[in-house]
């Protein structure tokens, strides 16, 4: 069986090959060109589908919140205007007459890393991904949890801080606002009054004042576990997206959460995500490959 997986995100659409084996090969990538809204990039899909005709099914990895079972957009936010309401497997299957699978980005990359990566060995584990803002997937006893309304899973929009900063989602206080890599960028230009991202903030680890900011954003993240590790006493929490390649932030994150926990909580272990990119697209690969 040959699977084409994508990938969509806020800036690019990537796409792969995918065989019987879930190797991937040919990757490539095109703009999302997000301002031109959401139909105009499901259109772009169908046209890159229609490239590979020897393709069996199609496996989509998207941003927004996924009705799995009709293949559409519940929400999303106007970073892809338009993109509420698409009716992403209908159109496809439509347009090309091959069968299709689509789920929520972070879900696919939990999928991903429950069959082939970090949590290959573990039933219950969550899975949240530190960029932008914060994402996050529930895996339990072997299964992916998605919720009555297929949106479980929106760690980013718990309130850590009540009363606290705005956050996109229109609240306040949000996990997101307070521990996300944006926040921890914004923290380093209002201490620093330098712009820099996320490799550029570790490559000035031995600056004291960024120092000290990082690990009050460490100190975010562990507010934020803690309560999600009381509520869903995970064995295991993947931790994914670029900055969390830094080892320091994954050792400390271990060492802080566990003098947070209670005793029954403690045997929780906090890892960083094995798959990186391709995740996303492995696991919406291995969800086409179960279409019947």
């Amino acid at each position: 069986m040959k699977i084409l997986a994508f990938d969509i995100g806020g800036t690019e659409i990537k796409y792969a090959l995918c065989d019987e084996n879930f190797n991937l090969t040919e990757k490539k990538s095109v703009p999302t060109n997000a301002c031109e809204g959401g139909a105009r990039i499901i259109e772009r899909i169908v046209e890159i589908i229609k490239i590979h005709s020897d393709i069996d099914r199609i496996g989509i990895s998207t941003a927004g919140q996924v009705d799995s079972k009709k293949g559409e957009i519940i929400f999303a936010t106007d970073s892809i205007p338009g993109y509420t309401g698409t009716k992403i497997k209908e159109i496809i299957e439509s347009e090309t007459g091959i069968p299709a699978a689509v789920e929520n980005d972070v879900n696919s990359a939990a999928i991903g890393e429950a069959v082939f990566g970090a949590a290959k060995d573990c039933d219950s584990f969550i899975c949240l991904t530190y960029g932008t803002g914060i994402g996050g997937a529930i895996y339990l006893d072997g299964k992916l949890f998605t919720g009555s309304s297929f949106s479980a899973g929106e760690f980013g929009h718990m309130v850590t801080h009540a009363g606290g900063i705005s956050c996109t989602c229109g609240g306040c206080g949000c996990y997101e606002a307070y521990a996300s890599v944006s926040a921890l960028v914004k923290a380093v230009e209002k201490k620093t009054g330098k712009s820099l991202n996320g490799r550029e903030i570790f490559e000035n680890f031995g600056n004291p004042v960024i120092r000290n900011v990082i690990d009050g954003w460490i100190d975010e993240i562990v507010v934020g576990l803690k309560g999600l590790v009381h509520i869903f006493n995970p064995a295991l929490i993947v931790a994914g997206g670029g900055i969390m390649n830094e080892q320091y932030i994954i050792d400390e994150i271990n060492i802080r959460l566990q003098k947070e926990l209670m005793p029954s909580f403690k045997s929780v272990k906090v890892v960083k995500a094995e798959m990186g990119n391709d995740a996303n697209k492995i696991g919406a690969a291995f969800l086409a490959s179960k279409i019947k």
